[in-house]
């Protein structure tokens, strides 16, 4: 009888192992799939499905430095799972010189205007599916365990809400006995006594502690588990400038355009830009400057499928790009452009075809 209950609880204890190692599996899989489904939305174009160089379909289109290539094991494999973290999750840098108004950017920061941020467009739990994501890209695994830092978060929550309630508890009890110790001296003195409002200060800092507390822990849980702007909508700007102070806002516009949001990585003007936004060489006839400061503001917040991620624009950074684009007005049409891209082509044809003459003519 003993041998049998030892072997029905081995067989229970295995059970129950082959069980945990399948939800482990199952999450694992799942936190794949996710990381798959946001590479192959938010960096593929650039980045390419596999993570090599001139793979995506935007890659040649983009300004230096091109994007890195994420299959390059000996590279990868020398940043940590953090680092990868921060690259995606960074504050966007002004690469301008710092003499002509740019940041300072210390040996350590990533900062390449074109690789956008998407600190203000996924969760952290998202972003970290992507770095679990790009580390298969090089045939490696994630270190970081996602879900170790959820329950982490999670304890954290429930104990600083418990220590508010403690702290609330205390404050009320200090607080009701200064009420009634005021309260008796009234009946004693004959007249009104506010209670002293030092004898409980520390209970009302500790809460007061205690709730600023309660507010980090829930931010960081937060962070973790959902969108930054998911239903925030952005209110109507006001984008009048003084005429003295119009043309250095723009110039300011187009140097943020270009050095710190990288927007030209994905947007072109003229020949020169990304593929995977729209052209902007008309954007100062076709778009609304209100609706342009909104869309750079929150992307998702007007259309939640968007590739284009928010890229923590403050108003002022925001404002100066609007009017920079409402100054974009070529003339140049789509088909102009494929007229100049076939006079070039048939130029260069042509060049090759004398080349080819004259060299034919030499060996004669």
């Amino acid at each position: 009888m003993k041998a049998a209950r030892l072997y029905a609880m081995g067989v229970v204890g295995a059970v129950a192992w082959v069980s945990a190692l399948l939800a482990v599996a199952g999450c694992a899989n799942e936190q794949g799939g996710k990381g798959h489904e946001l590479y192959s939305h938010y960096c593929s174009h650039c980045h390419g499905e596999s993570g090599k160089q001139n793979e995506g379909f935007n890659w040649s289109s983009m300004p230096d430095p091109k994007p890195k290539d994420l299959s390059n094991k000996s590279e990868m494999s020398t940043f940590k799972d953090e680092d990868i973290f921060n690259t995606i999750s960074r504050d966007m840098k002004d690469t301008t010189d710092v003499a002509e108004g740019g940041d300072e950017i210390g040996d350590d920061d990533f900062a390449v205007p074109t690789m956008p941020t998407f600190k203000y467009t996924l969760s952290e739990e998202e972003i970290w599916a992507i770095v679990g994501y790009v580390r298969g890209l090089h045939g490696a695994k994630m270190e970081f365990k996602v879900e170790e830092r959820k329950k982490q978060l999670e304890t954290a929550l429930q104990t600083a809400k418990a220590n508010l309630e403690q702290a609330t508890k205390a404050y009320e009890a200090a607080e009701k006995q200064a009420s009634d110790e005021a309260e008796k001296k009234s009946e004693a003195l004959k007249k009104d006594v506010e209670p002293d409002e030092s004898s409980y200060a520390d209970e009302l800092a500790a809460m007061s502690k205690a709730k600023k507390e309660l507010d980090v822990a829930q931010v960081a849980m937060t962070n973790l588990v959902t969108r930054p702007g998911k239903g925030t909508s952005v209110p109507r700007p006001d984008l009048t400038v003084k005429p003295d102070q119009l043309a250095k806002t723009v110039a300011l516009g187009q140097r943020l355009y270009e050095n710190k949001y990288g927007c030209n990585g994905c947007h072109s003007i003229g020949k020169d830009g990304g593929k995977v936004g729209p052209a902007l060489d008309r954007a100062g006839f076709r778009l609304n400057g209100t609706w342009v400061y909104r869309w750079l503001k929150n992307p998702q917040a007007m259309n939640a499928e968007t590739r284009m991620p928010a890229l923590g624009l403050n108003d002022a950074d925001a404002k100066a790009v609007t009017l920079y684009m409402t100054t974009l007005k070529s003339m140049t049409t789509d088909e102009d452009i494929q007229k100049a891209a076939a006079a070039e082509k048939a130029e260069a044809e042509k060049a090759a075809a004398q080349a080819k003459e004259e060299k034919a003519k030499a060996k004669k």
